[in-house]
């Protein structure tokens, strides 16, 4: 059984997940309607596993017996300057949910909840994962700054971004 502490934070971690999504989906339709579709596309994919990962911490939850407690989604911004301002922030966003996570892998480790760590394990190799990706494409956006055709590739090259739930879900329960 959870304890109420940590029942609590991964209850948190579910909306902060949500709003994740939200915010990603937000920069999708920004590029997009800035005409950078592989941008756009990008930040759709993004916004589909912010969802999963709020499933898997409910499906989480929700095996341990505990209650998803599903709370107001806070607005988020809705228009950015550019493509490098978009990861900056996305960055930024990232390095906050890394420590959130990373209370949750404290929590669990204070109460002794061994279920609990294995489960996050996943979740803080997933959050290095993000953060180099941010940073990636932040490295890319500044290579290209004031460069149309480079702005032109790189849009391209985020296009080929795909996502699959089966996989997401099945890299969860390794």
């Amino acid at each position: 059984m959870l304890s109420q502490k940590l029942h609590e934070a991964l209850n948190a971690q579910i909306n902060a997940e949500l709003w994740s999504a939200y915010l990603y989906l937000s920069m999708s339709v920004d590029a997009e309607a800035k005409g950078l579709k592989g941008i756009a596309n990008w930040f759709y994919v993004q916004f589909r596993e912010e969802q999963d990962h709020a499933r898997i911490l409910m499906n989480y939850l929700l095996s341990r017996e505990g209650r998803v407690s599903l709370q107001p989604i806070e607005a988020v911004r809705t228009e950015w300057a550019s493509p490098l301002e978009m990861f900056q922030d996305t960055l930024k966003h990232e390095k906050e949910v890394t420590a959130m996570i990373d209370n949750l892998v404290a929590i669990a480790a204070e109460d002794h909840d061994y279920a609990s760590s294995n489960m996050l394990v996943w979740f803080v190799n997933e959050q290095v994962e993000e953060e180099e990706a941010a940073r990636e494409k932040i490295q890319a956006c500044e290579a290209v700054e004031g460069n149309k055709f480079g702005l032109y590739m790189l849009d391209k090259e985020m296009a080929a971004r795909t996502y699959t739930l089966a996989a997401q879900l099945a890299s969860s329960n390794e």
